[in-house]
This record gives structure tokens, sequence and C-alpha cells, in this order.
């Protein structure tokens, strides 16, 4: 099935390419002519991917200590009760 103009998503950096200039987003949707910093987009998008599994970790350190506090308070209460 061919694509249509109403059937392309507009994905939120296309907006951002386009409101940063309106001629290179024509020129590369529009004339599909390639950028010429590939590698500086390239480098952007590792340090992306750096960034987001830097922040998975976090969030999963953080749901540890958590768990584990959560764990001490009840070890605590549990020996209150007891003794």
């Amino acid at each position: 099935m061919r694509e249509t103009q109403t059937d392309r998503i507009i994905r939120a950096s296309e907006i951002g390419e386009y409101v940063y200039c309106h001629r290179a987003w024509w020129l590369h949707h529009v004339q599909g002519v390639a950028s010429a910093n590939r590698a500086e987009m390239q480098a952007g998008v590792t340090r992306h991917l750096h960034h987001g599994r830097a922040v998975q970790r976090a969030v999963l350190w953080t749901r540890a200590a958590i768990a584990f506090g959560a764990g001490a308070v009840i070890l605590v209460m549990i020996a209150l009760a007891i003794g």
C-alpha cells in the first residue's frame, strides 16, 4: 500500500527540524537531500542511547533502594513487636 500525505506520521523531531529551519526540512523531506552532518547526528543518537541507559539504571537502583528500605522498616517493626 502506498503512503499518502494523510497516512504519514509527523514526529516531534521533524517539527523541531522545521521550526529550526524550514528550508532544511523541505530539502530533506520533500527534495530528499541528505544532511551533510551525518557524523554529528549519529553521535547525538549514540549519546541519547547512553543517556537513556543511564536513566534506566538510575530508576532500577532507586526502586531497589526503596524496596530495601521498606524491607528494613518491616524487619524493625517485627523485631519491636516480638521483643
